[in-house]
């Protein structure tokens, strides 16, 4: 038997894009990761997408107090939506967050610099186009506009596109995206369970029908 050399060396290849890809914010004064309430998303959106692969990616922020450095979490979110739309059109994408993650992943789906701000100082709103490849948009403890008013940040819009596909998931008596006063339920363990179920049955439903492009 003769054996043919194409005269090529093997290169490693490329990891193959992933079906799903979930980019998650965690909250404030959570490690580096997708914080506890991301991974309970991520556990149970996972044994409901079959044998579709799925990918996570931790949005990269400081997640300080500073909530002025959220900015950095909307910067590095949007450009990892737009990295994944570009070299792996195919995969789509659930955008999530917690708490002050949740306002980051809010404001990645943003029309439009909010009002006040300074343009230059914040990245570009994402194009339309791009809104086709994200499938869901899950938001747990959302600061609702009296808990950015008192923060001294813009408050969150959802942009017209991702509205039908967002979610938004408050525990009850959460006073940070509620008109309740319990301080003590704005923690992970408040949304761990029902919550992070409730959240990724929709992520699931979002992602079951066909891509839109």
């Amino acid at each position: 038997m003769t054996t043919v050399s194409t005269g090529v060396a093997p290169t490693a290849s490329a990891a193959p894009c992933p079906d799903i890809e979930v980019i998650f914010a965690r909250g404030t004064h959570e490690p580096p990761g997708v914080g506890p309430t991301g991974q309970a998303f991520i556990d149970a959106l996972r044994p409901q997408v079959g044998d579709r692969s799925l990918a996570v990616y931790p949005v990269n922020y400081p997640a300080t107090d500073q909530w002025a450095t959220g900015v950095d979490g909307v910067r590095d979110a949007g450009a990892r939506v737009l990295s994944m739309v570009e070299t792996c059109p195919d995969t789509q994408l659930v955008l999530g967050g917690y708490s002050q993650g949740a306002a980051v992943a809010g404001f990645v789906t943003s029309a439009a610099v909010p009002s006040g701000v300074d343009p230059a100082t914040v990245p570009k709103p994402l194009q339309p186009e791009v809104a086709d490849h994200v499938a869901a948009v899950v938001l747990f403890g959302l600061p609702n506009v009296r808990a950015m008013n008192f923060l001294g940040e813009p408050p969150v819009e959802i942009g017209p596109l991702y509205e039908a596909k967002t979610m938004k998931l408050c525990a009850v008596e959460d006073p940070v995206c509620s008109d309740g006063l319990n301080f003590a339920m704005h923690t992970p363990g408040s949304y761990d369970g029902d919550l992070t179920r409730q959240g990724a049955d929709f992520a699931a439903g979002r992602l079951s029908g066909a891509p839109q492009w």
